[in-house]
């Protein structure tokens, strides 16, 4: 298997560099191996110290929390050998985790019926855990100056199967141009709930669109159009907010725009949503990926990390607590 290191880049270098290795570094990936062993702590595996791999892969809005939780983590335990990839919260699920070759899966929804179905087959248990909130954000050109606020539906009217061709199809003052779109790929997560938020039903999506799991790619389709409009994590824009401009969002009680309030109050409707990290209770087992999952979860109430670095709304502490304790419960189980 094929490692990313993370340490070293800056965590604004792990945005913009999200999903670059891509699907192939986890082809014949094994899950965890070499758990920490017995010894007089002085850093060398299997004297005390953690040492060993943990393989991580999924949505590419996690991605970003999960790179910066590794690189904090090495710095700490540089025996432990962590690869973050970002394959979507589907291809994830289905091509890795659920076949038990990654110890954990990130996703930015829930996990689906089949996917269950597929981890039960093969006999892979999990833990569910909450990580942050983000706010999905709608982004157009800089140059797009007939719009800065839109309608769920008018989004709907984009964006679903038998889309709008022409801005001026949505809104009679806008321009007669066509709409070029940008959007994730069916096996993002952000795929799945973009479209249910926006459009109703699952997978009722426009297929009339530049699909992508690299949002560097969503950025440069919609910088370089007037006529552009796209959707991803709030992180992202955050981190590219020079380059494109933020659409507020009116479901009813008038647009709000995506911020870190707006996510945390739910005022920023229907497009704030919670984010996941699925650790294997296999995997749990090892005390080195134990110890990895007990630190990500501590980290999410980590203001500085998640809002401040990264552009996420962080657990609260009471938030973070609860997740730990339904942690801790798992790893008992799978270390008894």
């Amino acid at each position: 298997m094929t490692k990313k290191s993370i340490d070293g880049p800056t965590r604004r270098k792990f945005l913009l560099t999200s999903g670059a290795l891509g699907v192939a570094g986890l082809a014949g990936c094994t899950t965890s191996e070499n758990g920490g062993g017995e010894g007089n702590g002085d850093g060398e595996p299997g004297d005390g110290a953690l040492s060993g791999e943990v393989a991580i892969a999924g949505s590419s809005t996690v991605f970003p929390i999960a790179s910066a939780v590794a690189e904090e983590f090495q710095a700490e335990h540089p025996d432990v050998n962590i690869s973050v990839q970002s394959t979507g919260s589907g291809g994830g699920f289905q091509n890795f985790f659920c076949k038990g070759e990654t110890d954990f899966n990130n996703a930015s929804r829930p996990i689906k019926q089949e996917e269950e179905d597929l981890c039960s087959e093969n006999g892979v248990e999990y833990v569910e855990l909450n990580v942050a909130t983000d706010a999905v954000t709608v982004v157009v050109n800089n140059e797009a100056d007939f719009v800065d606020q839109m309608t769920v539906d008018e989004l709907a009217q984009i964006w679903q199967p038998d889309a709008a061709t022409m801005w001026s199809d949505v809104r009679d003052d806008w321009p007669d141009e066509e709409i070029q779109r940008y959007g994730a790929a069916e096996t993002s997560g952000t795929f799945d709930y973009f479209t249910e938020a926006i459009v109703g039903e699952e997978g009722a999506h426009t297929k009339d669109y530049q699909a992508t799991e690299d949002d560097n790619t969503i950025v440069q389709g919609v910088s370089g159009s007037e006529y552009a409009i796209g959707y991803f994590g709030f992180s992202f824009y955050v981190n590219n907010e020079d380059a494109v401009k933020a659409v507020a969002i009116d479901d009813g009680d008038g647009p709000v725009e995506p911020s870190l309030e707006t996510a945390k109050s739910g005022e920023y409707s229907p497009l704030s949503r919670p984010l996941f990290t699925y650790p294997s209770k296999s995997s749990l087992g090892e005390e080195h990926v134990a110890e990895f999952a007990r630190f990500f979860v501590e980290q999410s109430a980590n203001t500085e990390l998640i809002a401040d670095q990264i552009g996420y709304v962080p657990n609260t502490e009471e938030d973070m607590q609860a997740e730990l304790e339904e942690l801790e419960a798992a790893i008992e189980e799978a270390q008894s």
